[in-house]
């Protein structure tokens, strides 16, 4: 692929030669850090050999050194191995996510605040962009509903893992009695459909309405019908998008935003397996949780799907969200989980 770079003809299609560019240095990104891995364990073998028939004192800087290497080997291993489950069709994409409040009401409003400010946390740790599509205020306090978009290299191979209901328990901070509150949220992400996915809709099945835009953005945004809601009628899917000022970007960026969805759900009907993606949330409260964080009476947060467990509730909140990502992709996915495997931080 390097070499066919070098023709004379490589540039005559624009857009070929861009998805050429782009498959090219996804394949080098793949390969290469398993081939720079590969030379440290050679690095490594070379060292053995220089440390036999030397003294005790060299033996033991050579020691040192050994248990270094091997420290910093083991850690690159770690994420080459999380980096070999990210092969779906769509891992690569952009994430689109959803953030719903559930039973609860002021306070699952809250929580989905929450968990706005902790996904976004957990996109800046890895690099990763998030624009915010639309925001639905809560009543009260915190949000109802949520959608962001999560740009990055793999964004979706990682974020899928988060799909479901999230449960909190915590001490309200709006109740004067100081009552311990359960609330719920679920999560729903689906991947960015890129132009090599096509999905025709027809007009007569979308139902377009414009209205005022409620989020903050600036005079253009507050004073003029920019926000557009797009309804699918044959599904009932709902998609809002309300961040730019033009009325023509809103609606266009809604429009991938259903196909997306519209893909991803006909992709669940053809595998027969609706509790895998969309069915997976369930409803949205008891029972139904993948995740609970507990903040009272003890500090824990517990992945219900994997049995990873952590008492560091802020670090998770702050965004350090990967243990129980990567115990998610090295348990199969929903497709191949091992439920005999036992996992401990």
């Amino acid at each position: 692929m390097d070499a066919q770079m070098g023709a004379p003809d490589f540039w005559t299609s624009n857009e070929k030669a861009q998805k050429h560019i782009a498959k090219l240095n996804a394949l080098k990104k793949a390969v290469l850090p398993v081939v720079a891995f590969q030379k440290k364990i050679d690095d490594l073998a070379v060292m053995m050999e220089l440390m036999e028939g030397e003294d005790a004192v060299a033996q033991e800087a050579y020691d040192k050194e050994l248990k270094v290497t091997l420290a910093a080997l083991v850690a690159e291993l770690d994420e080459l191995e999380i980096a070999s489950f990210l092969t779906g069709q769509f891992d690569r994409n952009n994430a689109i996510f959803s953030i719903q409040s559930g039973a609860g009401g002021t306070e699952s409003n809250d929580w989905a605040d929450i968990l706005f400010r902790m996904y976004s946390r957990w996109a800046e740790r890895r690099n990763f962009t998030v624009e915010l599509m639309d925001v639905q205020p809560g009543d009260t306090a915190g949000i109802s509903k949520a959608t962001i978009l999560i740009k990055g290299e793999n964004a979706y191979g990682y974020a899928k893992a988060e799909r479901g209901v999230h449960r909190l328990v915590r001490i309200s901070p709006f109740d004067s009695n100081k009552r311990r509150h359960t609330s719920f949220c679920a999560v729903d992400v689906v991947a960015e459909i890129t132009d090599d996915i096509v999905i025709e809709i027809p007009e007569g099945e979308i139902r377009t309405d414009v209205y005022r835009s409620s989020g903050k953005g600036g005079q253009g945004v507050n004073t003029t019908d920019s926000a557009v809601r797009l309804t699918h009628i044959p599904s009932g899917i709902v998609v809002v998008c309300q961040n730019e000022r033009s009325q023509i970007k809103n609606k266009a960026t809604a429009l991938n935003v259903l196909k997306a969805r519209l893909y991803e759900k006909k992709q669940d009907e053809q595998r027969a397996e609706m509790d895998k993606f969309y069915g997976e949330k369930g409803e949205i409260g008891f029972g139904a949780q993948i995740r609970s964080y507990v903040l009272q009476p003890y500090q824990m947060v517990k992945d219900l799907r994997t049995g990873i467990s952590t008492s560091d509730t802020q670090g998770v909140l702050d965004g350090d969200l990967d243990r129980f990502i990567n115990a998610w992709l090295r348990a199969g996915c929903p497709r191949h989980r091992n439920k005999d495997i036992q996992m401990e931080e």
